[in-house]
């Protein structure tokens, strides 16, 4: 019998409550949030339940919501995989955007050490715990995280630019 989406809901509400919210089917991935401080606990449930049995860490990723409230301007969103049932879950973390961290994954899944140091190279989110949290791909006297939303997307002082070659109209062109 196949895990049924009302089963993953039921047995995480049941056992956490109100720390995992938020429960949708989007493109056929079951997704949810879950509280950052319960993370840990909620993955090692979803991985160690008999009947869950989310065994497979298939990504870890962050995200930088700049115009949302303090408390919620990153987020990490794991995926998982239950290869009994060949279901396939997501939940995301909110994170405070003054310091953003989380526990590790890597207690419940070793291959959580590239990934979250990937997140932390790209988006400077702390990982607690983590074995060995350093930058993975940028320089190591990087001071800023390249994926954070701080900058502009295009410098505004630059001459050598034609709007036309970006398939955008000039400024001085009227809409009529």
């Amino acid at each position: 019998m196949a895990l049924e989406t009302s089963v993953i809901e039921e047995k995480l509400t049941g056992r956490f409550g109100d720390k995992v919210t938020g429960f949708i089917q989007l493109n056929d991935i079951f997704s949810f949030e879950v509280e950052s401080g319960s993370m840990a606990q909620v993955m090692g449930y979803l991985k160690e339940d008999p009947v869950l049995r989310f065994n497979f860490l298939t990504d870890v990723c962050g995200i930088h919501y700049p115009d949302n409230d303090i408390d919620r301007q990153f987020a990490v969103v794991y995926h998982m995989h239950n290869w009994y049932d060949n279901a396939r879950i997501r939940f995301k973390c909110f994170l405070n955007g003054e310091t953003p961290e989380i526990e590790t994954a890597t207690n419940h899944f070793l291959s959580a050490n590239w990934q979250e140091r990937e997140t932390y190279d790209f988006y400077g989110i702390i990982f607690k715990g983590h074995p060995q949290l350093k930058r993975i791909l940028n320089m190591d006297e990087m001071v800023s995280f390249p994926m954070r939303k701080e900058f502009p997307l295009e410098d505004g002082g630059r001459t050598d630019k034609d709007d036309r070659f970006f398939g955008r109209k000039p400024d001085n062109v009227n809409n009529n």
